[in-house]
């Protein structure tokens, strides 16, 4: 047999086996009903209890500190968060905002801490109770009109900014931001 005969022969009979070897192309997890609504609420999970986690890590002492005259205090902040939670998250399930004022009516930890708790659970009852397609019914908000999980994505950007200040206020003071520590266990699924 000549050389390029038994080139094809090889070929023609190494060719299945080389296709047995290879990964079959793997359906995707099965996507949640809402994907775009569980993705941002994942997020906002994420930064809502970095927001949470900081103000637990916060010595009661120093809820009252600002870095400077013209900035609110730790607590402030918090209640500030907590305030706009509220008000993102009212605005987008089209009911009236159940808290308000958190920010100007407690000063305690306890009472601040507890109040974005319920600030965060409340926003989570609103992503559970939206789908994709209601996320993408328009609000008016300013000036803007904005889908609604635009809107709740615009929340998320505002909790995450004022992460940011609550960093620098713990780091001010000594202490290890949530997001700087080792990250905390995932829950089985």
């Amino acid at each position: 047999m000549n050389k390029g005969k038994c080139f094809l022969y090889a070929v023609v009979a190494i060719a299945p086996l080389s296709l047995l070897g290879q990964d079959k192309p793997q359906a995707p997890a099965g996507s949640p009903a809402n994907p775009f609504t569980q993705s941002e609420k994942g997020l906002y999970l994420f930064i809502s209890g970095s927001v949470v986690r900081a103000a637990e890590k916060m010595p009661e002492e120093n809820y009252s500190f600002k870095p400077t005259p013209e900035v609110r205090s730790f607590g402030q902040l918090v209640g500030h968060v907590a305030d706009a939670n509220y008000m993102f998250c009212s605005m987008a399930s089209g009911q009236a905002n159940p808290a308000k004022n958190v920010e100007k009516t407690k000063t305690s930890k306890a009472d601040l801490v507890s109040a974005v708790k319920d600030a965060v659970a409340y926003c989570s009852k609103t992503y559970d109770g939206m789908t994709d397609a209601q996320g993408s019914e328009m609000v008016k908000f300013a000036s803007f009109n904005l889908a609604k999980l635009t809107l709740l994505s615009l929340n998320t950007a505002h909790t995450d900014e004022h992460y940011g200040n609550m960093v620098t206020y713990l780091r001010l003071k000594g202490i290890v931001p949530p997001t700087s520590e080792n990250p905390p266990a995932q829950a089985p699924k």
